[in-house]
């Protein structure tokens, strides 16, 4: 059973609609990535989730059933637009801002220290807010938002303005969320970090759905006719009816060619032309990236509304 889910979601103001009939469904113990172009509808979503504002219809659901008021002490909510008050010592803010989650003094105290170690923040404790750099802020609330443990966790653009090594330490803890049971919604236009996080993702353009399922699955079914194919020493094979070729390096040895095949049908020809050509090491399809994917769907989406 999924952890949540969103059943044909629509929302309208005014004269706009931000979202379309969107569904949803996270599995539990899951980075599940929600994608789309700027106002695509993604931060609606997000604020019904969190019940800032509601639907027009549809239904959200939460451990199989509507989310209710009290629920949201079981989400952990990590907003692109950051919100420490300024003039706040760092953790005079987040001891209050645990408290609010509905944890003790006592047991905020313990875990903000926890976390404050982790992150490696410990010296900004009693510092204001605004002394600190834009990576630091985002370190505290990254700890305020996790440390109450949330079932449902929403992070929107958890990467902005880090640095590579902070950037690698927060998708470590990301990681060591979900492998402690935490079940993720990230939001983002990072498409490296949609493969290298998500499992499953859904992509939404002007308020509707437009490409959904799992990252594996998307990347292989957008695969085409291409291929990679590795061989050992200098090798540039001759393109043929059956595949031109598309680049050619060689490297430590090894040569990487990628080919654009004609017909898949014809895989047992390409073959046999490449073990003709060298030694061959590797044989794969060319998946896309997921950046490619994304823009191309888009693309085409949009390119189909203008002709209608």
């Amino acid at each position: 059973m999924p952890l949540f889910e969103a059943l044909n979601v629509t929302k309208r103001f005014a004269t706009q609609t931000a979202l379309d009939g969107v569904s949803i469904s996270v599995p539990e113990q899951s980075i599940y990535g929600l994608l789309g172009p700027n106002g695509a509808g993604k931060t609606t979503l997000i604020r019904i989730i969190n019940q800032i504002t509601a639907p027009d219809s549809g239904t959200v659901m939460l451990n199989g059933r509507p989310i209710r008021p009290e629920d949201i002490y079981k989400i952990g909510y990590l907003p692109e637009e950051r919100g420490l008050y300024k003039k706040m010592k760092v953790g005079e803010q987040a001891l209050y801002l645990a408290q609010l989650k509905g944890l003790s003094r006592t047991e905020a105290m313990r875990r903000l220290k926890y976390w404050f170690k982790k992150l490696e923040i410990t010296d900004w404790w009693g510092k204001k807010v605004e002394e600190l750099s834009k990576g630091m802020q985002q370190k505290v609330q990254f700890a305020t938002t996790v440390l109450h443990e949330p079932q449902l966790l929403i992070f929107d653009e958890p990467f902005t303005g880090f640095d590579p090594i902070n950037v690698k330490l927060i998708k470590d803890e990301i990681l060591f969320l979900r492998e402690k049971g935490a079940t993720i919604i990230f939001a983002t236009h990072n498409m490296g970090s949609v493969e290298e996080l998500c499992d499953n993702i859904t992509l939404i353009n002007k308020a509707k759905t437009i490409l959904e399922g799992r990252v594996d699955t998307i990347r292989q079914e957008w695969a085409g006719n291409e291929f990679d194919i590795v061989f050992d020493g200098e090798v540039t094979p001759s393109g043929n009816a059956h595949f031109s070729v598309i680049r050619s390096q060689f490297e430590k040895g090894r040569s990487t060619v990628r080919i654009k095949a004609a017909d898949t049908h014809n895989t047992n020809e390409i073959i046999r032309s490449m073990t003709a050509a060298g030694t061959v090491i590797a044989f794969n399809p060319a998946l896309p990236s997921m950046n490619d994917i994304f823009i191309r769907v888009v693309e085409t989406k949009n390119n189909e509304a203008a002709k209608n």
